[in-house]
């Protein structure tokens, strides 16, 4: 594809304006080769513009020119990804329903349906169109599933489980898992509490590999609109996540929390129970929050408070022994 195409096709202004490059697939700057094209986001990189054996660079307005012909965007990760998707054919997946699936006559099937070997599918499941089962997909009974919905290898679908359009889960991943809830009986021993409720997944979820997602034990646990979910997180009962979020890898939500909309939570981050996350909250890396946090707010540590003074008291934190030293002399010319 010609390097002046990509650009129209990616609303991107091409510097010089005029190179017919062409342009063969996508690459990371530290792999590409000649007739690849690769992308730097941050005008700080700027040095491995020249150093890189891509043929062309998908960068900022404002990076700075080179040698190389350049596609200029405000948002160079975005354009990145749709350039990518010009060159890469996923895999196709056969439609049909292959002998080896176990599918109870009374599940319901829309057209275009691709289930692979092993999947099992229970009483009373709704399916919508264009859905994609890869082998070993478990679906229990009761489960209604919207339209282009895509479940890798090795996912499992609990009873009662609500999921909307477009939804993707990676391999391993469980929905609708008991919640943990157990109380103590009269002789001190743990006794299960019934787990009744179930999940509702809203439309364009992502949830990547071996992630769990509880069940309520009353109600429901929801996951908003196009929100996206890192590898190995846990969601316990009765938690709500507000649309177009992110949390990322090993995060921890315990039971009851409340997390907003356009909420991004780091890797390995922990929250409380019964705890509220307001919109467009940032928590940084290894966090941990045990009550409620404002709109806007950006935290970090464990526990979390406000990220400037954060790092303040990190840096004041290495200093500690030498301020110590200097706090003893001074006491002792006192």
């Amino acid at each position: 594809m010609r390097l002046k195409e990509i650009a129209e096709k990616l609303g991107a202004r091409l510097d010089p304006a005029e190179t017919e490059l062409e342009i063969t697939g996508v690459a990371a700057i530290e792999s590409a080769g000649p007739g690849q094209i690769s992308f730097i986001a941050n005008p700080r990189y700027a040095p491995q513009a020249g150093a890189t054996g891509a043929s062309a660079l998908i960068v900022d307005e404002k990076f700075p020119s080179g040698e190389k012909p350049l596609l200029r965007t405000r948002n160079p990760q975005l354009a990145y990804a749709r350039a990518v998707e010009l060159f890469y054919l996923p895999p196709r997946r056969a439609r049909g329903i292959h002998p080896t699936a176990v599918v109870d006559p009374s599940a319901r099937l829309e057209r275009n349906a691709s289930v692979g070997a092993y999947v099992v599918i229970g009483a009373g499941v709704e399916i919508g169109e264009n859905c994609t089962l890869l082998p070993h997909v478990v679906i229990y009974e009761d489960v209604k599933i919207g339209r282009n919905f895509f479940a890798h290898s090795h996912v499992s679908i609990r009873e009662g489980t609500r999921i909307g359009d477009g939804v993707l889960l990676h391999n391993g991943v469980v929905i609708g898992s008991d919640g943990f809830g157990f109380a103590k009986d009269e002789k001190g021993d743990w006794y299960k509490i019934p787990q009744t409720g179930r999940v509702v997944l809203e439309n364009h979820v992502e949830v990547q590999a071996n992630c769990c997602i509880d069940r309520a034990s009353l109600g429901e646990t929801r996951i908003g609109r196009n929100t996206k979910i890192d590898n190995l997180t846990h969601i316990a009962h009765n938690c709500v996540v507000g649309e177009n979020s992110m949390l990322c890898a090993q995060v921890g939500l315990a039971g009851s929390t409340e997390v907003g909309k356009n909420v991004i939570l780091a890797g390995q981050v922990g929250v409380a129970g019964h705890c509220r996350i307001g919109d467009g909250v940032i928590v940084t890396a290894q966090s941990g929050t045990h009550g409620d946090i404002p709109p806007g707010s950006m935290v970090s540590g464990s526990p979390a408070f406000d990220h400037k003074q954060w790092l303040r008291s990190v840096t004041a934190f290495a200093r500690l022994p030498e301020l110590a030293r200097a706090i003893r002399a001074k006491t002792g010319k006192e």
